[in-house]
Formats: structure tokens, sequence, C-alpha cells
């Protein structure tokens, strides 16, 4: 069973602007929550409790104000994934910036990435980026989906939020993509890192938790659609992953 939070150095703060989740971290016991019903015994443990997650992004948009404050802002958030953990962050740097002597103008907007590969009659979306499926191949044909014209963030100041960054090779090429535009500046914030064997070296400018390399749903995580009513972030077990599969 999971722990209450009593292992040693299993939490601690990140180099960077993360907290960092190690291995041994055991989570929280499901008792010690509430959660919808449905989804009793197809989870293991809370890896994050929603009202950690709540004040970890609340610093997040601090962070944020701190950084670009004073400028006008066009949001990029990374459906489906990243609506819950962007809503929440851009409320917060609303509610600072209603309070501060620094104003920060906001517009937001929603791309979603898809990506065919031919060779491997692989296809692959930004919501599937957790699953055993993951495309290793190259991405560079990756489709962007659903924002304005692109070429309207000529000059201007983008913030990408999205939900968790695995590899990087996603983010890397949506960089790659905006950067065509010449914006004047981008910078990316995830709610998660995740440890991967094999990392791009990859990471964004502002992050949440660097987490295991684990499964995890919650907070607008899914399972082929499931799990995003959930407020933590849980682990899910191997009998969700059954009953949900496709």
């Amino acid at each position: 069973m999971a722990g209450e939070g009593g292992s040693s150095v299993a939490v601690r703060s990140g180099g960077g602007r993360g907290i960092v989740i190690s291995d041994n971290w055991p989570g929280y016991s499901l008792d010690l929550f509430t959660y919808p019903q449905h989804y009793y015994g197809d989870l293991e443990y809370v890896l994050i409790p929603h009202g950690i997650i709540v004040d970890r992004t609340e610093r997040l948009a601090k962070d944020i104000m701190q950084d670009i404050g004073d400028n006008d802002i066009v949001v990029l958030c990374v459906l489906k994934g990243g609506y819950k953990f962007c809503a929440d962050l851009v409320e917060h740097i609303k509610n600072l910036s209603r309070n501060s002597e620094r104003f920060i103008s906001m517009k937001v907007d929603f791309v979603r990435l898809k990506s065919y590969h031919v060779d491997t009659l692989f296809f692959w979306t930004s919501d599937l980026m957790q699953t055993p499926q993951e495309n290793d191949q190259s991405m560079q044909d990756m489709q962007i989906m659903g924002a304005d014209d692109l070429s309207k963030l000529t000059g201007k100041n983008v913030l990408i939020v999205e939900d968790i960054v695995g590899t990087g090779r996603t983010m890397k090429v949506l960089l790659n993509n905006i950067e065509k535009y010449k914006p004047k500046m981008i910078k990316v914030a995830s709610l998660l890192v995740k440890r991967t064997s094999r990392p791009d070296g990859y990471r964004p400018d502002y992050y949440g938790f660097e987490i295991p390399d684990l499964f995890v749903v919650g907070y607008a995580l899914d399972y082929n659609e499931h799990f995003r009513d959930l407020n933590h972030i849980c682990v899910i077990n191997d009998h969700g992953k059954a009953k949900y599969r496709v």
C-alpha cells in the first residue's frame, strides 16, 4: 500500500523550477482522499493531491509574472490534457495581475498536435503521449491543429502550456514550427516533466513536478478519454488499463 509521505528524500526541490518526485516515492493511500466512485479499483495510489497541484500552479503563475510581467502574452494551450492546468494557471496569473503594478494582457488560443507516420501506419496525438504505443519515429510532419493562423504570432510573446513533457520530442517540433514565424519570445510551462529512459535533454521554462516514468491520470490527464474528471494525479493500475483499453 502507498505510504503517507514517510519515505526519506522522496520529494525535493529541483535544481531548476520544479519539485522532483523520486522513484522511491510511495505516494499517498487512496483511502486518504475522495475520488469518483466509478474509478474504485482502477488506481494504485495518489501521486500528487489536488491541493498541492493548486498551490504549485499558483507559484508557477507568480514566477511567470516576475519574468514576463508588463507584456502582452499569447497563451497556446495544448489540448486535450493541458486545458485544466492552463485554465488554472491563467486564472492565477490574472489574479496576480489585478493586484500588481505589473499588468499582463493575455489572449488564449488552443492547439492540438497530430502526426502520421506512413511507414508504421501509426496515428499519434498529443493525448497519447504516455501510452505504450508512443511513436518513437521522426515527428517532423506533425500537424498543428485548432489555432488561428500561426503567422499572427510574429513579434508576439508566446507562452505554451502543456500537461506533460516526456522525451521532449513533441515540444521541440512544436517550438521549431512556431519559431518559423519569428515571435518575440517563446516560453513553455508544463505541469509535469516525466523522467524517461531516452530523454532529449529538453526542459520547459516552467514546470510543476518532475515525476518518475509512470502512467499517470487525473487533473485532465486521461487514458482513452477516462479519468479527466479525477482531481488528483494518480497512478493507474493494471486493472484500470485493462478496463478502459480500446
